[in-house]
C-alpha cells in the first residue's frame, strides 16, 4: 500500500531487545525504536494527531498560523506537519537547541524565534512560553499548540505507542521505564499498559535539575529530558518510582547503547538505558522491561557523542 504523505508512516515502530547491555542482569529489556517515525523522534506521534485532528474540527484552517515553545524534535515534528498541510509555524526556541534541530525546522520553511532570557529557576521553557503567549497576543491566525497542556499530546501515545507496545511485547511486561519532559508519552503509554497489565510499574527518568516531581531546579544540557516547571498533563498517581538521572549518566549510558547494541540514540534514551540499569538491582530476576528510545543520535554530534579526532 503506497502512503499519501510521510505523515502516514508516523508510529508502528518496532521493538528490539537489548540483550547484549542487559545480558548480566538477567532482565529481559524490550525497547520500542521511536527513533525510526520519518523526522526521528517521538514527537511525530502528537504533532501529526494535533495537526489532523484541529484541522478536522476546524480549530486550524488554511490561514492558521501554528505557534510552539519547542526544544527541538517536536518543533521539527511540527514542521513537517505544517509543510505537508500548507500551514505556517513558528518554532520558539532557547540556545540549549541543537544546531541540528534549528537547522531542520528551518529547512521545512518554518520561522524560529530565539528566547534567549532564563527564567526564574534558570531554564528557559518559561521564557519561551511567554514569548508564545506575545507571539499569539500580536496575530489573531496564531495557534498555539501548547504540548505540556494538550491532552492530544497523550491521547497519541495512549492510542498509539501504549497499544502497539501492548500487541508487540513478548511476554505481559513488569516494569515500564520512560523518560518524562512534557509527561505526553508516560502518562499516554503507561495508562494504555496499565489497561492491559494492571500489575507493572510505571518508572518516571527525570533529569538532575528537572522540577518536574518537586525536585531541586538546576542546570541541564541536555534538551528533551526535565522540564523547569511541572506539565499540566501530569498525573503523578500513575508513577510508581522516580529515578534522576545527571547529563554525565545520561550521555554515558548513551555511549553503552551505541557500543553495545549498535543504536546511536539521544540523551533521553541514555537516561532510560542508565535507569534500567540502576534499577536491576531491585527488580525480581528475569524481569520483563519495556522502554522507549525516544529520538535519534545524530543531531547531538559534538553534543552528546564527540567528534572524532
Amino acid at each position: 500500500m503506497t502512503a499519501r504523505s510521510l505523515l502516514d508512516l508516523v508510529g508502528n515502530t518496532p521493538l528490539v531487545r537489548l540483550d547484549k547491555l542487559f545480558e548480566r542482569s538477567g532482565l529481559r529489556v524490550e525497547a520500542k525504536c521511536e527513533f525510526l517515525n520519518p523526522t526521528g523522534s517521538i514527537k511525530d506521534r502528537p504533532a501529526r494527531l494535533i495537526v489532523e485532528r484541529w484541522l478536522a474540527d476546524g480549530r486550524l484552517d488554511a490561514g492558521s498560523r501554528l505557534v510552539e515553545s519547542t526544544s527541538g524534535n517536536f518543533g521539527v515534528s511540527l514542521a513537517l506537519a505544517a509543510a505537508i498541510h500548507g500551514l505556517r509555524f513558528t518554532a520558539v526556541v532557547d540556545p540549549m537547541a541543537t544546531r541540528a534541530h534549528v537547522a531542520m525546522i528551518r529547512q521545512y520553511g518554518a520561522e524560529i524565534v530565539l528566547a534567549d532570557q532564563p527564567d526564574a529557576v534558570g531554564g528557559y521553557l518559561n521564557s519561551r512560553v511567554e514569548t508564545v503567549r506575545a507571539i499569539c497576543r500580536q496575530d489573531e491566525k496564531a495557534v498555539w499548540i501548547n504540548q505540556y497542556a494538550n491532552p492530544l499530546n497523550s491521547e497519541a501515545h495512549f492510542s498509539g505507542t501504549g497499544a502497539e507496545i501492548a500487541a508487540q511485547v513478548e511476554g505481559p511486561p513488569d516494569v515500564l521505564v520512560a523518560a518524562v519532559s512534557t509527561s505526553g508519552t508516560i502518562m499516554g503509554t503507561g495508562r494504555r499498559l496499565k489497561t492491559e497489565f494492571p500489575y507493572m510499574r510505571i518508572v518516571a527518568v527525570d533529569a538532575a535539575g528537572s522540577v518536574i516531581f518537586n525536585g531541586r531546579p538546576g542546570p541541564r544540557r541536555l534538551p528533551g529530558l526535565g522540564a523547569s516547571r511541572v506539565p499540566e498533563l501530569l498525573d503523578a498517581s500513575l508513577i510508581d518510582e522516580v529515578v534522576y538521572v545527571s547529563d554525565e549518566q545520561a550521555i554515558a549510558g548513551c555511549h553503552r547503547l551505541l557500543r553495545t547494541e549498535g543504536i546511536m540514540a539521544g540523551g533521553s534514551s541514555g537516561a532510560v538505558i542508565w535507569a534500567i540499569q540502576q534499577l536491576a538491582a531491585e527488580l525480581a530476576p528475569r524481569s520483563r522491561v519495556v522502554t522507549l528510545l525516544p529520538d535519534r543520535g545524530d543531531r547531538y554530534l559534538g553534543l552528546i557523542y564527540p567528534a572524532c579526532p
